[in-house]
């Protein structure tokens, strides 16, 4: 099933990356573990990041960095072995020190969205580590690719 014919929960298309649920994944209770989800937030969250001109690179290079602030994990129908999931996300909203990011994972099979998420990321400045005002270079790449919310 190609993205397009996903039902995503927002108008716009998002940013996408496919995974296939492997052996360590699986948990006790025989289905992907709730840690692995945080992990393919962050693959996505930082893939996407990257195609805007935004890796680790260009973090370390401008001194400055987003990290997370809060999570919102909403885990709806559980995944096992072999299933393969579309990872999707969006940026939803940005300010000079905040960025805010959606993310829906749907299973390509049946189409079915089985996790819905949400993360707040705050600037800082990565030798200090506290909070600063994104470089302008954040500015366009992450405000240059927000979608609207549904309300």
């Amino acid at each position: 099933m190609s993205i397009e014919n996903l039902n995503w929960d927002l108008p716009q298309l998002p940013y996408t990356l496919n995974v296939t649920v492997q052996a360590p994944h699986i948990d006790l209770m025989r289905h992907t573990n709730n840690v692995v989800y945080l992990q393919w937030l962050e693959d996505v969250a930082w893939a996407h990041s990257a195609a805007l001109g935004l890796g680790p690179q260009e973090y370390e290079a401008l001194g400055h960095g987003m990290v997370v602030r809060q999570h919102e994990l909403n885990y709806l129908a559980a995944t096992r072995l072999g299933e393969r999931i579309v990872l999707g996300t969006w940026l939803t909203r940005a300010d000079k020190l905040t960025l805010q990011r959606h993310y829906q994972f749907i299973r390509e099979d049946d189409g079915l969205t089985v996790f819905r998420g949400r993360s707040e990321f705050v600037c800082v400045d990565i030798a200090e580590g506290k909070v600063r005002r994104m470089p302008p270079a954040f500015v366009a790449a992450y405000t240059g690719a927000l979608v609207e919310p549904k309300l």
